[in-house]
């Protein structure tokens, strides 16, 4: 007995392959553009992931503006990137923890350093400011509204500039001046011709000076006067000068010589009373001086010669040590003698032989004889 067996079918396996062959066939174009939209998705990720890691950032460094682009996320890692070093002193307009954005721009200011003299110090200071004042408050310097600075405060910071603080004070200080007091003189008809009386002694006055002085870290620089202030005032000297006239003829007795007369009498001469002796009529001046060759600084009397007082006389004429006036001169005394000097002749004592030789020679002059003593005003 034979076994069965069940023909195969030929027509039922080749139907099933033909089938995949034509689903293959017929989708394998879709399965291109699948796959191609899946790489088209993973690129346009990555792009995306990639944009957002790459950022744009402007680095300001002194004024200078640099772009560049940086994958970290915070400012220090984004400097680091680009090896920049800062000082701690150096300004950087950013927190260096911040986190860094697409378009960030970081200002950096590099500090510079200045010297700075004050107070008889001189510090160096590293800055950022911009200005001269910013740089001063920066270090805490404390100014007066006196105070001198050199360059001016509004003047822009640059590296190694020298600044120099002066202290400047000022002190108002009083000084005291004496103001003499005047003479008035006034006539007085109970009292005799050329006789004075003092009716109120005079008394000096104070002034007092304001004055304001400048010093400059210490040391005195200039003074300025503000005014003056009347303390006390000055009073007068008041002298009465006698107009009566006197009653008693004084007596006369010629003398050997023919122009001087023997008079005990009074006589007022510039603003002075005094009694002389004599007067002598027709007296002839001269002039000589020290400068003159053989003329020394000694008089015959032993004193030195003295402009404005001394004259050499005949002493048989006036004695030597004795007091004259001479009309249109003065008071002299007579301390010298001469070899020239005889009779009614005196010549007048000049420091100058200029003023000596201007002089020339003077005649008919009166000269009255006073005594040793020179008058003084009553």
């Amino acid at each position: 007995m034979g076994i069965f067996r069940k023909k195969e079918s030929h027509e039922s396996r080749s139907s099933s392959m033909s089938y995949a062959m034509r689903w293959k066939q017929e989708h394998l174009r879709q399965i291109a553009v699948i796959g191609i939209l899946a790489i088209a998705v993973v690129l346009i990720i990555l792009i995306w992931f990639y944009s957002q890691n790459n950022k744009k950032i402007y680095l300001v460094v002194d004024g200078q503006s640099q772009k560049t682009v940086t994958r970290h996320s915070l400012v220090n890692q984004g400097l680091e990137q680009r090896s920049m070093a800062f000082g701690s002193e150096d300004a950087i307009f950013q927190s260096l923890a911040s986190s860094v954005k697409d378009g960030n721009r970081m200002v950096v200011v590099r500090a510079v350093p200045v010297k700075v003299s004050v107070d008889g110090t001189m510090k160096t200071h590293f800055t950022t400011q911009d200005r001269v004042h910013e740089a001063i408050e920066e270090l805490g310097v404390a100014l007066g509204k006196e105070d001198k600075i050199t360059p001016a405060l509004d003047s822009k910071v640059a590296a190694n500039l020298d600044i120099k603080v002066v202290r400047v004070t000022k002190h108002n200080i009083q000084t005291k001046e004496s103001v003499p007091f005047t003479v008035v003189k006034t006539s007085d008809n109970n009292l005799l011709k050329g006789k004075t009386k003092v009716l109120s002694q005079g008394n000096e006055g104070i002034v007092v000076h304001n004055i304001e002085k400048v010093y400059e870290d210490g040391s005195f620089v200039s003074k300025r006067w503000l005014g003056k202030e009347v303390e006390k005032k000055a009073s007068p000297k008041v002298i009465a000068v006698g107009t009566k006239k006197p009653t008693v003829v004084a007596s006369a007795s010629i003398s050997r010589s023919a122009n001087a007369v023997n008079i005990s009498g009074l006589a007022t001469k510039g603003g002075v009373s005094f009694k002389y002796k004599k007067v002598l009529k027709n007296v002839t001046l001269t002039a000589y001086s020290s400068e003159e060759d053989g003329i020394g600084t000694r008089t015959a009397s032993g004193t030195r010669v003295t402009e404005g007082r001394t004259i050499a006389v005949d002493k048989s004429v006036v004695p030597l040590g004795w007091w004259v006036y001479i009309e249109g001169i003065g008071f002299r005394k007579a301390e010298d003698t001469g070899g020239a000097i005889k009779g009614n002749k005196m010549d007048v004592y000049y420091d100058s032989l200029k003023s000596a030789e201007n002089f020339g020679r003077k005649k008919g002059r009166t000269v009255y004889v006073i005594g040793p003593t020179k008058p003084e005003l009553n």
